[in-house]
């Protein structure tokens, strides 16, 4: 289980959600830290799989969403930037149409622990870009 307080210079294994509080095809937001810079990201859950995504697009650095865990462009398939259009693959982050095109989300570390959605173990969640 993971665990739900942690000191707060340490990111490891921080709960961020119950599985089932993602909606199946549904995505949920998150913030982790406090202050002007804290870690802010999504959650798309595909079955029992869930990916995680810093929420900031690659073409301009916006956060994808207007309105709280609405990611998905209208057809459910693709994730959608609100503020341009970019849609990207929910497994992948690549761009697929749009004004970043070929580029890629950045991927957040996580972990799934019996049925809860936690941060990656060790000090770089952000997996690498590329």
């Amino acid at each position: 289980m993971c665990p739900a307080e942690v000191p707060p210079d340490d990111t490891s294994r921080r709960r961020l959600c119950a599985l089932d509080d993602i909606p199946p095809g549904g995505a949920r937001e998150f913030k982790v830290g406090e202050g002007d810079w804290p870690l802010r990201g999504f959650l798309v859950r595909d079955g029992d799989s869930v990916h995680a995504w810093l929420n900031r697009c690659p073409h301009a650095g916006h956060a994808l969403n207007l309105r709280p865990d609405e990611f998905h462009a209208p057809d459910g398939k693709l994730l959608i930037c609100r503020s341009h259009g970019a849609q990207f693959d929910p497994a992948t982050g690549r761009c697929v149409t749009g004004p970043c095109t070929g580029a890629s989300l950045r991927r957040i570390r996580i972990e799934l622990v019996a049925g809860e959605v936690c941060l990656g173990a060790g000090p770089d969640i952000l997996a690498p870009i590329g």
